[in-house]
């Protein structure tokens, strides 16, 4: 009450008029004022973040060194003699990239009813139909089965991550493709571009000794790039993918270099089974290339391939030496698959030590990793089959990857009940088998099945029925023959030998199954 009067008797003193009111009358009031009305007009406007002038780059050098340790100064892209190399140099180096002609995969793709675009979502991402999403799952398998052989742990990391982490961001920014950003909370995040910012988040709180070393990890990682929307073609260039990324920590160069050469080899045989060419380009910085190279040359031999040889002036990225096999497709246009990375720099910008016999604790090397983007493998895997028309062969994908491997054609209404058994029984054994039971002609369903790649179409008649076997077309080679089931089996199960398999992902029989893109 003191207080009360006290406060009241200095203002009057100060000349306000002020009157003593019981405390409680008002639990709550409002202050109102009135804006002039071309205030609702203002906006809140925000600094924009200087962009610093980024110094004028050294050029690097080129050559092109042969297995054999002859290596050439590039001066034009017309002497190399092999026909994929010429192109990937001429796009790469020397900027003249084909004409712009659509890349065949695109027609493809939607055609088999495997990938089609998305128009509700942002360019470069992709919608999968039933059969396309079996073979990217079916890749994705066969990309852990790689990482699993390997010796790799499998993990889970988020999409998203703040940019206020410092080591985040560092690398965000040194990473020359644009992200994906946003903010939550007046928090600044990104999206992933790639598996790193998860692991190495979860390796820094990791107690990691000599002992353990190398170490591996593998995730299958959805990621985002923000690529110019000129340069998103088809499958061959994406902002939304999924990488199967692995990663390697190693105690030091030595020891890295072996596993990357590992890993060099492991995608050439992958490619081979594929039966996808590549050509081989390296990235080193200068100061690391004379010692390396002894190691280049080890992997070249082993592939019987040149390779482009990018010698930077200096540390530009995380990397002192990266490699790319690189697709060129039916366009003339050149897409990244696999790649192996020597990384330097992040084990110590994120604190990711071991422990030394010493007890010393040591930043190491770290390799990443990628057998390629699954979209881009299945971009790569569609063009090469396309590149196959050309030399007056029938496209196809590789049996084990086929939607469909057996087409079963009941010629008789008679046949009928036997093509059902036939069909059960390849599926019972893990071959993935449709019964045409339309009603449309005979040559209208072989010709949709040929437009299709369908590997086997098994067709039974009345002589198929009296000896229970099976007429077979086979598409790799146009070989017509007689066949039991038992021995289609055996066949189909001899070429698949080692490869994922899973079950058909669509109606076995025609009459049920709906159609997810127009009149083919």
């Amino acid at each position: 009450r003191e207080l009360h009067d006290l406060f009241v008797d200095t203002l009057r003193a100060a000349g306000f008029e002020a009157h003593k009111v019981p405390i409680g009358w008002y639990k709550a009031f409002e202050i109102k004022v009135k804006g002039h009305p071309l205030a609702e007009s203002l906006r809140v406007v925000r600094g924009v973040k200087r962009v610093e002038e980024e110094e004028k780059a050294e050029p690097s050098e080129f050559t092109i060194l042969y297995p054999s340790g002859t290596e050439v100064k590039l001066t034009s892209w017309e002497q190399i003699e092999d026909e994929d190399l010429r192109i990937f140099v001429r796009n790469e180096v020397f900027g003249k990239p084909p004409s712009g002609e659509s890349p065949v995969h695109i027609e493809l793709m939607r055609r088999l009813e495997l990938i089609d675009y998305e128009p509700a979502s942002d360019v470069g991402h992709f919608r999968f139909y039933p059969e396309g999403t079996l073979v990217k799952r079916l890749i994705e398998e066969l990309a852990f089965k790689i990482a699993n052989k390997i010796g790799a742990m499998e993990i889970e990391t988020p999409l998203i991550y703040r940019l206020t982490v410092p080591a985040i961001a560092e690398q965000a920014e040194k990473f020359r493709e644009r992200g994906y950003r946003f903010e939550i909370d007046n928090i600044p995040f990104t999206l992933r571009f790639a598996g790193d910012f998860g692991l190495f988040q979860m390796m820094k709180n990791m107690t990691i000794s000599k002992r353990h070393l190398p170490i591996s990890f593998y995730e299958i990682s959805p990621s985002f790039r923000l690529e110019q929307r000129g340069e998103c073609v088809g499958l061959r260039r994406l902002r939304g993918f999924t990488m199967p990324d692995i990663h390697t920590f190693a105690a030091d160069i030595d020891q890295a270099l072996d596993v990357y050469k590992l890993y060099f080899r492991e995608y050439d045989e992958l490619l081979r089974k594929l039966k996808i060419d590549y050509v081989v380009a390296f990235r080193v910085v200068k100061g690391y290339y004379e010692q390396f190279k002894p190691h280049i040359l080890d992997m070249l031999r082993y592939v019987n391939k040149p390779a482009l040889i990018e010698i930077l002036p200096k540390m530009k990225h995380y990397w002192a030496m990266k490699h790319e096999f690189q697709f060129i497709d039916k366009s003339e246009g050149s897409g990244q698959i696999s790649t192996v990375q020597l990384d330097v720099e992040d084990s110590a910008r994120y604190g990711i030590y071991y422990v030394a016999e010493n007890g010393e604790k040591r930043p190491g090397i770290i390799i990443h990793t990628s057998m390629g983007s699954i979209e881009r493998m299945i971009y790569a895997i569609l063009e090469q089959a396309a590149k196959a028309i050309d030399k007056g062969v029938k496209p196809m994908l590789p049996l084990w990857l086929a939607p469909v491997q057996v087409r079963v054609f009941p010629i008789t209404e008679r046949a009928m009940d036997y093509a059902e058994e036939v069909v059960q029984s390849l599926m019972k054994d893990k071959i993935r088998a449709d019964l045409d039971d339309r009603d449309f002609s005979l040559a209208r369903k072989v010709r949709e099945a040929e437009r299709r790649w369908i590997p086997y179409l098994a067709f039974i008649g009345e002589k198929e029925l009296e000896k229970k076997g099976l007429t077979i077309r086979r598409r790799r080679d146009g070989a017509e023959y007689f066949s039991t089931v038992n021995l289609l089996k055996e066949e189909i199960k001899k070429e698949c030998e080692g490869m994922p398999y899973r079950p058909l992902n669509v109606p076995y029989r025609l009459s049920r199954r709906p159609r997810f893109v127009g009149a083919l």
